[in-house]
């Protein structure tokens, strides 16, 4: 793009509207005007619903590992929603409200306790599009070359090394098998697809779709496998959405 306008226009709906989300709530916690504390999914006390959506939008202060977890929205997000959910806006949108909820489910066990999941939410969308392109070679800080396949894994055993929290990881990687699991390993194996996308978002999204709002242009399928490495043509292709 000649400019981050139009790089930030030609971004996809959902992963716009996400990443934007986290960049604002971001900004308004380093200066002040709002606190973390505030936000944060410690447990809903006084009927203090909206921790349950605004603890998804804090990915930590301004710093190298929030400039990487943004940069991880615009990479893998952006691929994900431009490959295998093009034209699939809603299929995405319930991916990630899916996503979200067993979150919430897994954060319940003390463990895996975490007053912000934003982090894990990230870590899931690097782990689909793991699966999603698991022969794209991946140049680890320029230090090694490694199949996509591998790239969480190798991002939970660098947060080890460094010393920072494991958990957003792993509650990252658990929730993006899960969803795996139901919409593709599941059905491969002969079983029934029980994560269909629900009528209403799908009702919703053609209605919005009408406003021409996040329907993107045709892709050249044959020639986005050969860019990106993909395994097995369209079997990304699960919901009926």
């Amino acid at each position: 793009m000649s400019s981050p306008a139009e790089f930030y226009q030609s971004l996809p709906p959902i992963t716009k509207a996400y990443g934007t989300a986290c960049l604002v709530v971001t900004v308004v916690c380093q200066i002040g005007l709002l606190s973390p504390a505030d936000i944060a999914y410690f447990s809903i006390l006084d009927w203090q619903v909206w921790r349950l959506i605004t603890n998804f939008f804090f990915l930590g202060k301004f710093s190298i590992n929030f400039g990487i977890r943004l940069l991880m929205i615009a990479r893998y997000g952006v691929q994900l929603e431009n490959g295998p959910f093009q034209r699939r806006t809603a299929d995405f949108l319930w991916m990630m409200l899916f996503g979200a909820f067993s979150l919430l489910v897994l954060s319940i066990i003390p463990i895996f306790s975490s007053p912000f999941l934003g982090i894990s939410l990230v870590f899931m969308l690097l782990y689909l599009w793991s699966r999603e392109f698991p022969n794209a070679n991946i140049n680890l800080y320029g230090l090694v070359t490694l199949k996509a396949f591998y790239l969480p894994w190798a991002m939970l055993c660098l947060d080890v090394i460094f010393g920072s929290p494991i958990v957003p990881d792993l509650l990252g990687i658990i929730a993006g098998h899960l969803y795996y699991f139901l919409t593709v390993l599941h059905p491969l194996a002969g079983g029934k697809n029980i994560l269909k996308t629900p009528a209403f978002i799908i009702l919703r999204h053609r209605q919005v779709m009408k406003w021409r709002i996040g329907a993107p242009p045709p892709i050249n399928v044959a020639q986005q496998e050969r860019a990106t490495g993909v395994a097995f043509r369209g079997r990304s292709y699960r919901l009926g959405g």
